[in-house]
């Protein structure tokens, strides 16, 4: 794992602790179509696992691209994201990050801006 992607997973954790995540895949792309109006349930930056399939990176791909939101694909398979999360003993194909601060702070680690596309 790298650096950046250690610290993006250290404040993944802060956003968990602070309510501000959507979790897994399902949950992800049906909060994208919530209009962000700082009700904090729209994500603001999707993290991937490196395992998902072929279809789920497609289909959240075209999410994120479809309401500008931008996303990355972590180097991590999901039991680790799952873990990073807190969901023991399963995986997390997916999760968005709802907090303006967390979001841009994550996002700025892998050089995109929130602001540009919120």
């Amino acid at each position: 794992m790298k650096q950046i992607e250690a610290k993006a997973l250290s404040y993944l954790g802060f956003a968990v602790r602070a309510g501000r995540v959507v979790i897994g895949v399902a949950l992800v792309c049906e909060a994208l179509k919530k209009v962000p109006n700082g009700s904090g349930k729209s994500p603001l930056i999707v993290l991937e696992a490196a395992d998902t399939s072929a279809n789920t990176h497609k289909r959240i791909t075209d999410r994120t691209l479809y309401y500008k939101t931008p996303a990355v694909r972590l180097s991590i398979d999901g039991g680790a994201l799952a873990t990073a999360v807190g969901k023991r003993g399963g995986t997390v194909g997916a999760v968005g990050v709802t907090d303006q601060n967390l979001a841009a702070v994550i996002a700025a680690l892998y050089g995109i801006s929130i602001s540009d596309s919120h």
